[in-house]
């Protein structure tokens, strides 16, 4: 299984740096890696900025999260951080990934719903289909509050912080917060909304009669 192969940690994310690493050094491509790279060390340094933003998207490791959190410590509250721009221009890179793996939520509130309908229904799929252990109901009203909250707004201050999108950061922040909001006064109603979408475009003999209602804790 994929899963023991990368030892449970990243999968996805491992698979796809393994998939695309093996396109870029395929001999049709080493006309592009010359043009890339001067030498094995720009090739290196290349890799290794590719491991760092990809791994950054995936925001369930605890670990991982945590690394990051210190990484950005020392470069942008530190002065030993301040010196080293290439610590903070790797750091920069992977917020700005980890902001286009979310973007929807830090956008207009049609294409935050929007996007978030389709993951709902992607997931509700997959748990009909078995290969999702809870079905996305039980959780999708919290699990966005908590999303927001602990996530994607302390990413857009981070990102307001360092400068890199200069106003367009106030307006992400901005996108992010009135979202949270939104979702808080018209989630539950949504939610339910999607249900009933998710079963006409999923029906099944055996749909479970207690998928009807939202409440706090997601059920």
């Amino acid at each position: 299984h994929m899963a023991d192969t990368y030892k449970q940690k990243s999968v996805a994310e491992q698979h796809s740096l393994d998939v695309s690493w093996s396109v870029l050094m395929r001999e049709d491509f080493s006309t592009l890696r010359k043009s890339m790279f001067l030498d094995q060390k720009d090739l290196q340094r290349f890799r290794q900025v590719i491991v760092n933003v990809v791994l950054a998207t995936d925001i369930f490791d605890k670990e991982l999260n945590d690394l990051r959190k210190q990484r950005w410590q020392k470069a942008f509250e530190t002065k030993e951080g301040a010196k080293d721009q290439n610590l903070r221009a790797t750091i920069v890179m992977e917020h700005i990934i980890q902001a286009s793996d979310v973007a929807h939520t830090m956008q207009h509130w049609m294409i935050y719903r929007k996007w978030n309908e389709r993951l709902f229904l992607e997931m509700y799929a997959a748990y009909k289909a078995g290969r999702m252990e809870k079905n996305p109901l039980e959780f999708w009203y919290q699990g966005e509050l908590n999303f927001f909250d602990f996530y994607i707004i302390p990413l857009a201050k981070k990102l307001k912080d360092c400068g890199v999108f200069g106003v367009s950061s106030d307006e992400y922040l901005n996108y992010a917060t009135k979202n949270r909001q939104e979702w808080e006064h018209r989630g539950r109603e949504l939610v339910a909304e999607m249900l009933e979408q998710a079963k006409s475009k999923y029906p099944t003999k055996d749909t479970e009669t207690k998928e009807t209602e939202v409440t706090d804790d997601g059920t």
